[in-house]
Order: C-alpha cells, then sequence, then structure tokens
C-alpha cells in the first residue's frame, strides 16, 4: 500500500499541470486581482493535501470494505438481500462522493436553488443504488453488457424525449461526477470480489463493467427529478461572487465542511458496522484498528480538499473562462483544448487503466497509444465542449446521444471485456479536476457570452466521460479484428 508521501507526489502530479495553465494565464494573458491569485494558490494547497489524505484513506478503508462486501454478497443465496445490499452500499457510497458533492452545489447554484444540494445528491445517489443492484445481478448471471446498456441507453433516450435540454446535459454531468475518487475504487474493488468468488471462465472479463453501469442511475435520476419538478427551472445570472478576503473563508468554513464530511461518510460507515456487529463480516481486531485509522485520514482528506475547491480553485477556474470567453472564440477553444489534453494525463487512474490494456492486449494496444488517445480525445471533448457554447442552436444532446450510440454499437463488434472497460474508463477521466475547474472555466465562459448561461454550462464532464469510451471500443474492436485474422501473435 502506498505511503502518504507516494500519494502526495501522485497528486501534486494531478494538479501542478493546472496550476502552471492558470499562472500562466494570469500573469501574461489575462489580468487577475491578487487576492485571487492567492486564494487560488491556497486554494490549490488545500485541494492537494486533501486529497493526497483522502486517498491514501480510501486504499486503507474503502477497498478492504468494498471486498468484504463483496464476499458478503456472493456468499448469499438470497436475491432479495442482494438486491437490497447492493442498494444499500450504492447509496451510501455515492453521498460520500466529493465530486457529487461539489456537483450538486453548483447545480444548485445554476437553478437558483431549484434543484437544492441535497435534493440532487440524494436522488443521483438513490439511482446509483439501483443502478449497481442490477448490475451486480447482471454479474452474477452473466448477461452481456451489452444487452445491459442497449436496454438502458435506450430508457434515456426515450426520457429525453419530454425533457428539457438541462435535464439531459446536468443528468450526464452527474454521472461522471459520481465515478470519482471515493466511488469508483470502492465499486471497483466491489466488482473484482464479486467477480472472483463467482468463478468460472467469465470472471476476469466480468471484473469490469459495474462502475459503467452505475454511471446510468445518475443519469435516470436527474432526468426524472427534472421532469417532476414543478416549476420551470431558470439560470442564475452569476454563480460566483468574488471576495478580497483570503484567510477568513478557509478558518470559518473548516468546521461546517467537517461536519458535512462526517454525515457523508456516516451512512456506508454505519452499515458496515452494523455488518460486523451482526457477524456478517468477519475481521481481525487489528484490522478494525486499521479500518478506523483510514476514516479519520479520510474524514481529515475530504474536508481539506473540498475547502480548497470552494475557496479558491473553482473561482479561479470561473474567472478565467469568462476573460478567455472576452478574448474571443479562438483563445477559449483553445484553451479548452489545452485543458483537457493535460487534465486527462494529470488524473492517476488513467495510468492505471492504460496499464490494464495494454496487459489483456498483450501490448498491442500499448500504454503509450491508449494514453495518446485519450489526451487528444478529451481534449477535443473539452474543445468541443466551448465550441457549443458558441453555437446557441447546438445543444449537448447532440453530441452525447451519437456518442453513446456509437459506444453501444461498437460493443457488438467488441469484447465483453473491452466494453466492460470502455464505459468504466469514462468515469476514469472524468476525475476531481474536471468536476472541479473544467466545469468553473465552463461556467465562466457562459457567463460571459451573450446566447448562454448558467445551464448551458453543464455538460461538459458528460463530453469527457463520452470520449474514453469510445477511445476504448475503437482500440477494442480493432484489437478482436486482428484478432481474429491473425495479425496478432499470441
Amino acid at each position: 500500500m502506498k505511503t502518504l508521501l507516494e500519494k502526495l507526489k501522485e497528486t501534486v502530479f494531478s494538479v501542478i499541470s493546472i496550476i502552471f495553465i492558470v499562472l500562466f494565464l494570469v500573469f501574461f494573458v489575462i489580468e487577475s486581482p491578487a487576492y485571487l491569485i492567492w486564494q487560488f494558490i491556497i486554494g490549490a494547497g488545500l485541494v492537494i493535501l486533501g486529497l493526497s489524505i483522502f486517498l491514501l484513506g480510501i486504499d486503507i478503508t474503502m477497498v478492504p470494505i468494498g471486498e468484504a462486501f463483496g464476499k458478503v454478497i456472493v456468499g448469499s443465496r438470497s436475491l432479495i438481500f442482494i438486491l437490497l445490499i447492493t442498494f444499500i452500499i450504492g447509496l451510501s457510497v455515492t453521498i460520500a462522493e466529493p465530486d457529487l458533492l461539489i456537483l450538486g452545489k453548483q447545480i444548485a447554484n445554476a437553478t437558483h436553488g431549484v434543484l437544492p444540494q441535497s435534493l440532487t445528491v440524494w436522488s443521483v445517489s438513490v439511482g446509483v443504488g439501483l443502478l449497481i443492484s442490477l448490475g451486480s445481478l447482471r454479474l452474477l448471471q452473466s448477461i452481456p453488457l451489452r444487452y445491459f446498456y442497449l436496454i438502458f441507453y435506450s430508457i434515456i433516450f426515450i426520457l429525453s424525449i419530454f425533457s428539457e435540454e438541462a435535464a439531459v446535459t446536468m443528468g450526464f454531468d452527474a454521472s461522471g461526477a459520481t465515478t470519482g475518487a471515493f466511488t469508483t475504487p470502492f465499486i471497483l474493488a466491489l466488482s473484482t470480489s464479486l467477480a472472483a468468488q463467482k468463478g468460472g471462465k467469465s470472471s476476469k472479463n466480468d471484473a469490469f463493467g459495474l462502475v459503467g453501469a452505475m454511471s446510468i442511475g445518475p443519469i435516470l435520476a436527474v432526468m426524472t427529478l427534472v421532469l417532476m419538478t414543478s416549476s420551470d427551472i431558470e439560470a442564475a445570472d452569476s454563480i460566483y461572487h468574488y471576495s478580497s478576503d483570503i484567510w477568513g473563508p478557509v478558518f470559518f468554513n473548516f468546521w461546517p465542511t467537517f461536519f458535512d464530511s462526517i454525515l457523508a461518510l456516516t451512512p456506508i460507515l454505519a452499515f458496515f458496522i452494523l455488518f460486523l456487529i451482526s457477524k456478517k463480516i468477519k475481521l481481525p481486531r487489528s484490522k478494525i484498528y486499521a479500518l478506523a485509522k483510514g476514516v479519520v485520514y479520510t474524514l481529515l482528506g475530504l474536508s481539506l480538499f473540498l475547502l480548497g475547491v470552494h475557496e479558491g480553485f473553482m473561482s479561479m477556474g470561473y474567472y478565467i473562462g469568462q476573460n478567455m470567453a472576452e478574448l474571443g472564440t479562438w483563445p477559449l477553444i483553445l484553451t479548452g483544448l489545452f485543458l483537457g489534453l493535460v487534465v486527462v494525463l494529470a488524473e492517476p487512474a488513467v495510468h492505471i487503466l492504460s496499464s490494464q490494456v495494454d496487459e489483456i492486449s498483450e501490448g498491442y494496444i500499448s500504454r503509450k497509444l491508449l494514453l495518446g488517445s485519450l489526451s487528444v480525445g478529451v481534449g477535443l471533448a473539452v474543445g468541443l465542449s466551448m465550441l457549443r457554447l458558441l453555437l446557441p442552436e447546438l445543444n449537448g444532446s447532440h453530441i452525447i446521444f451519437p456518442g453513446f450510440a456509437l459506444a453501444i454499437l461498437l460493443s457488438f463488434y467488441s469484447s465483453n471485456l473491452f466494453t466492460g472497460i470502455s464505459f468504466d474508463a469514462g468515469g476514469v477521466a472524468s476525475g476531481p479536476m474536471t468536476a472541479t475547474f473544467i466545469l468553473s472555466f465552463s461556467q465562466g465562459a457562459a457567463d460571459f457570452l451573450p446566447y448562454t448561461d448558467a445551464l448551458d454550462a453543464f455538460g461538459v464532464i458528460a463530453f469527457v466521460a463520452m470520449t474514453p469510451v469510445l477511445m476504448v471500443q475503437i482500440l477494442g474492436s480493432f484489437y478482436r479484428f486482428k484478432s481474429k485474422r491473425g495479425s496478432i501473435k499470441r
């Protein structure tokens, strides 16, 4: 297991590219008030420290808990019990996802509070719980992923006919935000444990796909939530209000943020403690002490991360988005393109995924090939989302639905393994940097442009999450085609 220093190095690598780009822009391209620069530097420091401690806590606590739950689920013969426990696990773990907490607040701000943060977070968490239940059932019953995705994305498409454009983009953004630093490792551990306990020749293939399945839940939840909202959703005029106070908000908001973190982690921890007391999960006392230590790390790290994001990191992204939009069309598109190119390479989970694909394809789809493809793809995705803001007639659904339709079509030409990896990869790419800085950048641009508002900014996370799905599916289909022709030596 990695140490805190190793996690710190990993996180610095994730955030440093954003820091360099921001400092270059504010010193050489646009003018920024000194207090905003200092707020960003302090916020970035808190994000680095908080995310490092948080990820260490995840490794110590949530991965072992996910594996323990997987063993309990497979050991049960009751279908109702399996569906119930996986639902509760999905709901409990999603409530604590930092990317979702951030997105929930952004949606609340952008909708004048018509969709409060708590309502969005709970609705999305229920959606995740339902889809994890169904996804786990699919895994245990060995139902091909392609049919699972075809059915549910068809439901989403039908629902979109009766939905507002904002509901579609916010739903797909919520899908990308839920598969973040907290949820993804936990669900991957649960999925791997389920597949291993199930056994058989297909266990390796079944280890992937549960993250992609759970991503469907937030889309259905948000679209349904908006349809049920009695009043029309109107965009806020401006969702950020700058303050020249540098240190005050940091000290003032720490304890409220820490308390919110405790509330977020309580459901999954209470559920786990209940299983310990009932002896359904048996662990040695030394292991329980280690898990308790990991909980402390997770709480502290989550609090510092959220504090840094809210007190300087996102406001700078918003400010830069406004100013790059003011400079003109090409500066905005090129800035978005470059941010996408470097952000995806800065996500540690992307490098883990590339190594897995390299191993599975026996080196034919090399790590460098996949990283390069994802970098170009995500860069184009962010650049394209900026172009969408500049063209009012171009809706996010005009890009999202054809993209996912192509991904599902490709799943019929790719193996079940690559299909699972590709949809899981969408969550891997849309990590903390996308859910915070990139979305704020998009909102700043939308605030400045005359024909857009805060609601139009949503969709950028969806674009980023969609790109890896397509890239891995295309590479997987190409790999299978070459393999059938005997071009790949096994």
